[in-house]
């Protein structure tokens, strides 16, 4: 069985990035996020991804310097996102090496067919490698949400496994506790427990009983941070 399709999204509006994220997953795909270009640099180092939907007007490194740069070394499909509509500015974002171009304002519907007519034009960009994240000695396997030390499987609760499907989802991103709580709530009628139950503080249990299990000194905390009136994130190698 073909494993979910993973989508990275590089927007430096928060809302935008917040609201596409929920949009795609609950269409079936797999979603990481990034705030900018250097964000999105250190998630393609580490992940592989079927497709980069990315915005062409950020601070710093716009989307068209990156798809240039990119194009010189991967081959995933990168769709652009831009205020500007005028012909020349979709054809720049081609000559770039933009598989497709989508002006804003959009319907995400839209977004939706696109991403999948890509998609359907490239099968065989479906069949990418394992995909891991490492924390330290530990490393998670995103396909099979696996957790492993060397060659031994880390024993996760069903809370703590959803969890780290969460957090390994949004790697580099500040998931909030309202978030945790609502995701948490949707993957529970697929067999996580009842122990997310009582809100936030149930959420604060389990994010301690996990780092148990993957930080070297789960006092202080190196790679599920928290992030103070936020919430928590996680921060691979």
């Amino acid at each position: 069985m073909l494993s979910a399709p993973h989508l990275l999204i590089v927007d430096d509006d928060e809302r935008i990035r917040g609201l596409l994220r929920k949009f795609l997953m609950r269409n079936g795909f797999l979603v990481t996020a990034a705030r900018d270009a250097a964000h999105a640099r250190r998630l393609l180092a580490g992940l592989e991804f079927n497709l980069i939907v990315l915005d062409v007007m950020m601070p710093g490194e716009d989307g068209l310097t990156l798809t240039r740069d990119l194009r010189k070394r991967i081959g995933t499909p990168i769709l652009l996102l831009t205020a500007k509509g005028e012909t020349r500015d979709r054809i720049e974002g081609l000559e770039a090496g933009a598989d497709d171009y989508l002006p804003k304002p959009f319907e995400p519907k839209e977004l939706l067919l696109r991403i999948n007519a890509i998609l359907r034009r490239i099968p065989m960009a479906q069949e990418t490698g394992p995909k891991f994240i490492h924390l330290g000695p530990l490393r998670y396997e995103l396909d099979r949400g696996e957790l492993w030390a060397g060659e031994a499987l880390v024993r996760l609760t069903a809370t703590e496994g959803a969890l780290m499907r969460i957090f390994a989802a949004r790697a580099g991103e500040v998931v909030s506790r309202a978030d945790l709580v609502d995701e948490l709530g949707r993957d529970r009628s697929s067999g996580t427990d009842d122990s997310t139950n009582g809100g936030d503080r149930a959420v604060d249990v389990q994010i301690t009983r996990l780092r148990r299990k993957i930080e070297p000194d789960p006092r202080e905390p190196r790679y599920l941070q928290t992030v103070r009136g936020l919430g928590y994130m996680l921060a691979p190698e």
